[in-house]
């Protein structure tokens, strides 16, 4: 996988030739070893005597896989797991390497690989949330001095699963999109709590799925953003941040006149294509309009509503995309904030009096939600607090946000504010 580009894109383009079955196994290998990295790495750092620092990048990535097969791959016998790994490790660091892997990792599976081998959690909460629980240090002691320990665990656990793929049903009921689907012999579960979702199983063919039923891929969490947004019949909506286009369509589905706009022409050509799919499918006409701009520089004047899901440090999502949490910062994070304050402040000034804007992430973090929120409102009194109808109670907290997470819903993690200008 090429360094610093999102795992789901690199995957993707690195696995195009591979069928469907290799594929899947390449994929739980990959994932997996991102999503528990923070613990495998904890496991071999006690086996090498100068540490992780000192094992050539090359070599470590072999450790790591070859570990992985061992403690969570349970298809792949012992010797088989070891051998790969020495081969690889050989392919990348020459012979001298092959002893020192195959004792590291024989070491490792003697002794084995449970959480008894890690911190106390009673005593050392910090030390083994973030090896056991495979998370950066610095996010659990942010997340520690707003939750317990426990709730934190929960959490970390729950980030540590591997997501079920949903759909978002375009026009269907979930009902009748299980029922459509089950025609096909593929199985759906409905999710329910208004989230318009069903899930399927990872390994069926998404195409076919779609095929079945006009949809999107979406988690609930997302989707309930767009149930929280509520614009009214035939309101004219612009989605500032649009791609790869999910809440596009839901809302276009619903008979809004949505123009979805993006400042990727990459990301926005996702958008297209998305939208040339459902209109291929016929159910019903969606008026999307698409065009290549920065959210800094808006390219609509006087939308009913205004949609910005903005770009964020994602905190809420690290189930699905593992990676992030090895890529995140406290400076990101800042970064992130000021850049959605820049965002919340141009885009205020599109909104006509009575129109509506919501504001959306999918972070956990107070200084990209909240507070965000908090703020702009001071900056521009002529702002309000309006939840509306759209969501169930359950999912809004004492201010009216919308606030979604992992442990609590089973979901994504999830932020929106429904502020009406005055």
């Amino acid at each position: 996988m090429a360094r610093g580009r999102r795992l789901d894109r690199a995957f993707a383009d690195a696995t195009r030739s591979l069928d469907a079955r290799d594929r899947a196994w390449c994929r739980e290998l990959v994932f997996g070893i991102q999503r528990l990295r923070g613990r495998l790495d904890y496991l071999l750092d006690r086996k090498v005597k100068r540490g992780l620092e000192s094992v050539k990048a090359s070599v470590l990535d072999s450790l790591r896989i070859g570990l992985y097969e061992l403690l969570y791959m349970g298809g792949v016998p012992e010797y088989a797991a070891v051998s790969q790994a020495v081969d690889l490790a050989q392919s990348k660091g020459g012979r001298g390497v092959s002893g020192f892997v195959n004792a590291v990792l024989r070491g490792i599976a003697r002794d084995g690989g449970g959480p008894e081998h890690f911190p106390d959690p009673e005593t050392h909460p910090v030390e083994f949330l973030s090896t056991w629980g495979s998370h950066p240090r610095w996010l659990v002691e942010r997340w520690l001095a707003r939750w317990s320990a426990d709730e934190v665990r929960k959490l970390i656990e729950a980030n540590n699963g591997v997501p079920p793929l949903s759909l978002r049903c375009l026009w269907d009921t979930p009902e009748e999109a299980k029922e459509a689907l089950e025609i096909r012999q593929i199985d759906a579960r409905v999710v329910g709590l208004g989230t318009g979702c069903v899930v399927i199983p990872g390994h069926v063919s998404l195409e076919e799925a779609m095929r079945a039923v006009p949809a999107v891929v979406q988690d609930p969490a997302a989707a309930l953003v767009g149930s929280y947004a509520d614009p009214g019949p035939e309101a004219r909506v612009a989605d500032l941040c649009a791609a790869p286009g999910g809440k596009t369509l839901a809302l276009a589905a619903r008979g809004n006149v949505v123009l979805a706009a993006d400042r990727s022409i990459e990301r926005l050509r996702l958008v297209r294509e998305n939208v040339d799919r459902v209109r291929e499918q016929g159910r019903r006409p969606v008026r999307v309009s698409t065009v290549q701009a920065d959210a800094l520089a808006p390219a609509v004047s006087r939308p009913d509503m205004l949609l910005l899901d903005v770009p964020c440090t994602c905190t809420g999502t690290l189930r699905r995309n593992p990676d992030i949490r090895w890529k995140l910062t406290p400076d990101r994070l800042d970064e992130m904030a000021a850049l959605q304050g820049r965002m919340l402040d141009v885009c205020a000034d599109v909104v006509p009096s009575g129109g509506v804007l919501v504001y959306a992430t999918c972070s956990l973090e107070p200084e990209e939600n909240e507070k965000q929120i908090e703020a702009f409102m001071v900056r521009r009194p002529d702002f309000q607090m309006d939840p509306g109808a759209g969501v169930d109670v359950e999912f809004l907290n004492d201010g009216g946000y919308l606030y979604l997470m992992p442990q609590v819903h089973g979901f994504d993690g999830a932020f929106a504010a429904r502020l009406r200008r005055v």
